[in-house]
């Protein structure tokens, strides 16, 4: 399990991959190349075997795979760059938050929508666009972090995210111990109440933070490593909490005692987009790569070969109902509050340590 670790936790930026170091790898093209930032190894093992060779066999682009560092040292980099007219990677695969920053200082080329084939397919969360409505970013990758229980201990499944607050649940769970990659604020707003957008004023954020503290009694364990939390689960110790759908479902497969489920309210999804840097002499090369990955065809195959939840609406895509069910959801999902995490981060985490994981 630790290939969807990595993936993961180096998009959010709360763990290290391997592959830190910008390593290129042997795509050659006779006449167009184009230098693509994915993240370090098992998200770049897989562009490089499945994705970026039937690119390169479809649009005659060559293409360079940049193993992008973690967390915002990639965004760092992009900006430094920029400023000397320089782009360590024409297209890059950017966590939602670093887009919002980068907007910032204009680092992303706008993305012509209407080059993009399928614009009118994707999934409105997955068009990240500046204040102005010009399009900075669009979905590269997504995933889902759902209610999971051991099914020895649960034999029925919780249909809601109201089970984390269940004082029959004390001493239970296991959940993300960063207010900026649980997502339980937003979680805890459209369970009770009434949406995200609960979490619009200081007011209501605190509000969910008082909410949220009722969960405290029942928690065994806030977790920063996955791995730790994914073999109490497994084991039965700690038997119900958050994680990641697909790594729970292979895990199913792999006929461990564990089930995930999409609680009535929706699973948390996460994701990230391509962008395109400001000092990129390659925004065409760009456009084509970011119109490719939009294909319902590519979009399959990143659910089959990668893991990730598809950007199109579903009645576009070639996935079977199982398939779909493997990395995602029809329940319409709780989107994160990414301009909370750029606007107020150190307020958040401030009131994160002081109310819930202190």
């Amino acid at each position: 399990m630790t290939i969807n670790l990595t993936r993961r936790t180096v998009l959010g930026g709360a763990l290290a991959a391997g592959g830190a170091l910008a390593m290129p790898s042997i795509l050659r093209a006779q006449d167009k190349s184009l230098k693509i930032g994915v993240y370090g190894g098992y998200f770049q093992k897989s562009f490089n075997e499945n994705i970026f060779p039937e690119f390169t066999k479809s649009t005659g682009i060559a293409v360079e795979s940049v193993a992008e560092p973690t967390g915002e040292a990639w965004l760092v980099q992009l900006e430094q760059a920029a400023k000397a007219g320089q782009a360590p990677a024409d297209v890059s695969m950017m966590s939602q938050t670093s887009t919002l920053k980068g907007q910032s200082t204009e680092l992303w080329v706008p993305i012509d929508e209407k080059k993009i084939k399928n614009f009118g397919d994707l999934l409105p969360q997955f068009v990240n666009k500046y204040p102005d409505g010009r399009v900075a970013g669009i979905g590269a990758v997504a995933w889902y972090i759902t209610l999971v229980t051991n099914t020895d201990v649960y034999k029925e499944a919780p249909t809601s995210w109201q089970a984390l607050w269940d004082p029959a649940n004390a001493d239970k769970l296991g959940l993300l111990a960063l207010v900026s990659n649980s997502f339980l604020l937003e979680v805890t707003a459209k369970t009770f109440f009434g949406g995200t957008n609960a979490l619009d004023t200081e007011e209501g954020q605190i509000k969910a933070f008082e909410k949220l503290a009722e969960v405290k009694p029942n928690v065994r364990l806030w977790y920063r490593d996955e791995a730790q939390f994914e073999q109490a689960l497994k084991s039965g110790e700690i038997p119900m909490g958050q994680y990641y759908h697909d790594v729970t479902g292979l895990a199913a497969a792999d006929g461990q005692p564990v089930r995930s489920t999409f609680p009535q309210e929706g699973g948390i999804q996460d994701s990230g987009n391509w962008v395109i840097s400001r000092a990129s002499e390659k925004a065409e090369e760009a456009l084509v790569f970011i119109d490719y990955m939009s294909q319902p065809s590519i979009q399959g195959l990143m659910s089959r070969k990668v893991g990730t939840a598809p950007t199109l609406k579903k009645e576009k895509l070639d996935l079977t109902a199982e398939e779909f069910g493997a990395v995602s959801s029809e329940i319409p999902p709780i989107i994160p509050r990414y301009d909370l995490y750029t606007t107020k981060s150190d307020w958040l985490n401030q009131k994160w340590t002081e109310m819930i994981a202190g």
